[in-house]
């Protein structure tokens, strides 16, 4: 029958024959044999829950006082012994043995020491202890041993302490070193007439005729009129304010720099 076909239908009424479906055969493990083998042959008996049978313990072999409790070791354990005395470990912090029964103190043996004098001399010469210095460092009193708290200033007493450090020194000495080379240059090339230095008498006249052309432009600045309308007067103002702001550049440069060097050529 077909899916599309209803459930009553009149081809439903033919007998048919019934189809058998048959499993496939099981599936049976090559080694299912050894398998089997290998655990009987391993196989322990009383492997994990005990022997089958467990012996009862003889009453006459009780438990008594003391049996499980460790014992020490007997004088015969430690070899090279006496029976007096047995081997130590450490033979420098072992007390004395304590005397036999046999032996006798020494008798008759007296001491004209006063132990009374003695503890007062030694409690007079005896140097009073010092209190360990702290600092309190909260409001709830929390305090902390002062050495160990970093407010001891203790790097004053290290040997180097005051003195330039070696990177300063070798950097000093890098730079005296090029002032000097340029020095020299100077001096070379002024030996050579490439350069001369102008003299003071000099940077003064130099320095007066700059200011004078200043007031002169600036005379002529002010004389400017008021309405500035026209290009060429707008030009000439222009022209004006650039020449005097070259000239007092050259005289901030002349006023600030004593040493003036200048090019023969």
């Amino acid at each position: 029958m077909k899916e599309g076909y209803p459930e009553e239908n009149i081809y439903n009424l033919i007998p048919r024959e019934e189809i058998k479906i048959t499993k496939p055969p099981r599936y049976i493990s090559t080694f299912r044999d050894a398998a089997k083998a290998e655990k009987h042959k391993n196989r322990a008996a009383c492997k994990t829950m005990g022997p089958a049978e467990v012996k009862v313990p003889s009453p006459k072999e009780y438990l008594q006082k003391h049996t499980n409790e460790a014992k020490l070791s007997q004088k015969s354990d430690f070899p090279n012994s006496t029976d007096r005395e047995p081997r130590c470990l450490d033979e420098g912090k072992r007390r004395p043995p304590v005397p036999l029964h046999t032996e006798h103190p020494a008798m008759g043996v007296h001491s004209n020491k006063s132990f009374i004098k003695t503890n007062v001399a030694e409690a007079v010469m005896a140097v009073p202890k010092k209190p360990q210095p702290i600092v309190v460092d909260t409001k709830k009193g929390d305090k902390q041993v002062l050495e160990t708290s970093g407010l001891v200033p203790k790097y004053v007493k290290k040997k180097d302490y005051g003195s330039t450090p070696e990177y300063l020194l070798k950097r000093n000495e890098e730079v005296r070193q090029a002032q000097e080379e340029y020095d020299a240059y100077v001096k070379r090339h002024l030996k050579m007439g490439a350069m001369k230095v102008l003299s003071e008498a000099e940077r003064q006249t130099v320095l007066q005729g700059l200011k004078k052309n200043w007031d002169e432009l600036n005379h002529d600045y002010q004389h400017l009129s008021v309405v500035i309308d026209t290009p060429p007067k707008k030009a000439y103002k222009e022209r004006l304010e650039a020449e005097m702001k070259k000239l007092e550049h050259d005289i901030d440069v002349m006023e600030r720099h004593k040493v003036i060097y200048i090019a023969n050529n």
